[in-house]
């Protein structure tokens, strides 16, 4: 599940990459980058896991 969201993220930061915009001068390519970053530290962490180990 944060794999998925980080992909979603990463993804938006590409798109925002190259088309050359900012939404409200608060998220940037830069703010999505760390942020897609941090849920997929979080995957390999292993939080969001569906089942116990």
């Amino acid at each position: 599940m944060l794999a998925t969201i980080a992909a979603i993220l990463f993804g938006l930061a590409l798109l925002l990459e190259l088309l050359g915009e900012n939404i409200q001068n608060l998220i940037t390519t830069r703010t999505l980058t760390l942020a897609g970053l941090l849920f997929l530290a979080l995957h390999v962490a292993g939080y969001g896991s569906r089942g116990r180990r």
